[in-house]
């Protein structure tokens, strides 16, 4: 099969690989039907040393179950399913609390020889516990849409869910990316009166105000916070959503979070120095967030998808071949494309 190779920053090759096959009996095959480029693939992208042995890319997809193992019981082929970030078993003690990211018997995808979503087809391990069925066709409309129960609409939602988000609530979403959008879309959905999206890209933070931002601040550092202060009546919001990653998100937060707020990070982070002094710390600042277990909100914003309440699959705005997702990255990397979505 074909499938996508990362061989050193900016060296992104469609290559044959061998074909899945089930190893263990509680694996699955899956033809992957749609894939996507992640933001977070973009920093291997930047920085990845020249390698012999490539990295197998690709986190995000939805596809049709061709194959089982003698011990899966909940799928059968033909299937329509998705699979999150990471596998799992969806049973230990970390799963039954909801988080499957820390899952013992789990894994990512593209390491210790499990394939990677950017390709024709993946082996699935856990595949019982992994796997969400989707109630319709591979033909569907949603797909997009549902594709972004992978990963981005979760890890928006984790950063809405974990910061406490609730009726009334204000809240200001740091990031215009895919991530940032989709947390715009999760703090409507819990029920945010003020959602201020700080973002400098037109076209991303136009769909933000289409996903239910109230504000745009395109204004940055001490301007920026400002600008939130003045449309908050001088305190910040109860809640910030950093979908970042950088230092210089971070410090915002702080910036525009008001005292006694809840910052939750869920922007992969880029440093490992956390600005957290004495004077924040008399803020009663609350910090939270961290990777988000996708495979914990699926059934729970699935609904939302299939009745029309939200359509998160917008965050796509180009679609290309996956002999061609090497553009697609680029594309990316360059800005020229908010989320590319990948047909095999």
């Amino acid at each position: 099969m074909r499938a996508t190779l990362m061989y050193a920053a900016q060296d992104v090759r469609v290559e044959d690989v061998a074909d899945p096959e089930i190893q263990q009996p509680t694996d699955a095959v899956v033809r992957i039907v749609l894939s996507c480029v992640c933001g977070s693939d973009l920093w291997p992208y930047k920085s990845l040393a020249p390698t012999a042995n490539p990295r197998h890319m690709g986190h995000e997809f939805l596809g049709v179950v061709e194959e089982l193992g003698s011990k899966v019981r909940t799928l059968k082929p033909g299937d329509v399913v998705v699979a999150p970030f990471v596998w799992a078993d969806n049973t230990c003690a970390y799963c039954r609390e909801g988080l499957q990211t820390s899952c013992p018997h789990g894994g990512q995808w593209g390491v210790n020889g499990v394939d990677g979503g950017q390709g024709q087809a993946a082996r699935v391990p856990q595949a019982d516990g992994t796997l969400v069925k989707l109630p319709v066709g591979e033909d569907s409309d949603l797909l997009p849409d549902l594709l972004t129960l992978s990963d981005v609409l979760c890890t928006g939602y984790h950063a809405a869910h974990t910061a406490g988000v609730q009726r009334g609530d204000t809240v200001t979403v740091i990031g215009d990316g895919a991530v940032g959008l989709s947390a715009v879309i999760s703090a409507r959905l819990l029920g945010a009166d003020q959602i201020i999206l700080m973002g400098r890209h037109r076209t991303r933070t136009d769909l933000g105000r289409a996903f239910g931002a109230t504000d745009v601040v395109a204004e940055r550092g001490d301007e920026g916070v400002d600008r939130v202060r003045e449309l908050t009546g001088g305190e910040g919001t109860r809640k910030v959503l950093e979908c970042v990653g950088m230092k210089d998100a971070f410090v915002q937060s702080f910036g525009v979070v008001r005292d006694g707020g809840t910052i939750s990070r869920v922007g992969a982070p880029q440093f490992t120095d956390v600005p957290f002094g004495f004077a924040d710390f008399m803020r009663n600042i609350t910090l939270t967030g961290g990777v988000a277990p996708a495979r914990a909100y699926i059934e729970e914003l699935m609904p939302h998808i299939l009745d029309g309440t939200i359509r998160p699959g917008r965050v796509f705005d180009r679609t290309i071949s996956l002999e061609h997702i090497a553009d697609g990255y680029r594309a990316m990397n360059d800005r020229e494309a908010l989320k590319v979505l990948v047909r095999p």
